[in-house]
Formats: structure tokens, sequence, C-alpha cells
């Protein structure tokens, strides 16, 4: 369960995120909507630990991100809108650095990062770069990143955008399993048709403030 409670974060006197609360439970999709600029990224930063908020608690399947960060962090996959994959190394090398950079380690990891190549339709793939994938591609493997040690709540920012319908549908229902499974998913997009799939309860935030929520 992903808990943000009365979250605020401030730059001198800008106030990027005013007061944001909600919760997103187990099996759960939690769609975070809104504009650009809105905070939905000043959101998504600071539960994943990349800004520290000004006020409020995050607390990541029962670990307080403020006082327990790195179990915390550890509960949590991130996939983000901008590609986080190493160019000159393989898929699998840039599955066993994220795996490894998670705390995974030796049988458990290779078998963690084999399983992960399977599932997101790559292992014929594995040793390939990256700069030679397909948009697409490049999208399922910055997924398997994120999920490849199996976290309990994974936060997805806008992860369809530039993508091909095809590649786009593989992705939905890489999504839909994770939630089928039990984790937590938390999905910033525009586009309703994905929150409508994909989310079974919404935040719409704008100007740093949480409008409707429900």
């Amino acid at each position: 369960m992903l808990i943000v409670d009365n979250l605020d974060k401030q730059y001198g006197e800008l106030t990027a995120a005013d007061g944001i609360r909600f919760t997103a439970g187990d099996g759960q999709g939690f769609g975070l909507l809104g504009p650009n600029g809105a905070g939905k990224s000043t959101t998504i930063n600071c539960i994943s630990g990349l800004l520290t908020p000004t006020s409020g608690r995050i607390a990541v399947a029962g670990h307080d991100i403020a006082t327990d960060g790195k179990a915390a962090r550890r509960s949590l996959g991130v996939v983000p809108q901008e590609l986080a994959l190493y160019e000159d190394l393989p898929a699998r090398e840039n599955l066993n650095y994220w795996g490894k950079a998670y705390g995974l380690r030796g049988k458990a990891l290779e078998a963690r990062v084999n399983e992960t190549l399977d599932y997101i339709g790559l292992a014929d793939r594995a040793r390939d770069l990256p700069k030679t994938f397909s948009g697409g591609m490049n999208r399922r493997l910055n997924f398997g990143c994120g999920i490849v040690h199996k976290p309990a709540v994974i936060l997805l920012d806008e992860p369809t955008v530039g993508i091909d319908p095809q590649s786009r549908a593989r992705l939905f229902d890489m999504v839909e399993s994770e939630r089928e499974s039990g984790a937590c998913i938390v999905y910033t997009t525009h586009y309703m048709d994905e929150a409508e799939r994909l989310c079974d309860s919404l935040a719409i935030i704008d100007h740093g403030k949480l409008i409707a929520n429900g």
C-alpha cells in the first residue's frame, strides 16, 4: 500500500505540491491525472525519494520514506517517462544492473532476470543493445528494469509516450498483470482511455492541489 499524507513541496515562493493526500491499495490501479505543470511529477518524485518533501508523510508498503527510506525504496518500482537505460549495456545487463541496485544477487538475480526477459518479450534480444531496439522495445525494457525486483508499489509516469499502438497494448497487458498479482500501481497519464482501463480510482491534480479524488 502507498500512503501520501498532506504532502507539501515548495521551491522558494513556488508551491509545487500543496497538501496532497491519497492512498492506493494492494492490487489496485490508482491514476494521477492533470495538465503539464500541475504537480504530478513533483508528487511522483517525492514518493520515489528523488525529492525531499517540505512537509507531510509518505509510506511505501509500511515503510516511511523519510525514516526508513532504504526499505521503502526496495519496495518501490519506478518506470519513468524518460528511459532509464544504459545504451552501452545489453538488455540483460540493464536488468542485472537494476536488480543488483535493489539487492538481488547470485542465482536469485539470474532467475529473476531470465523471468523478466521472458515477461517483457525480449528473451531473444537479451544480448542486444538498447540502441538497436525500436521505441516500443525500449519501453518494455524500461518497464522490466522497474519491476525486476518484484516491487510492492509501482510508479508509472506516462509510460506510453511515443510508442506504437501494438507496443502500447503490450504494456497495458503487463501493467494489468502486475496489478492482478497484487502490486499497487500508481499511473500518471493524459489519456483518459488509459485511466479507464488501468485505474480503479483517480485523483486529479492542478496547480499543486488535489481537486478531486475517488
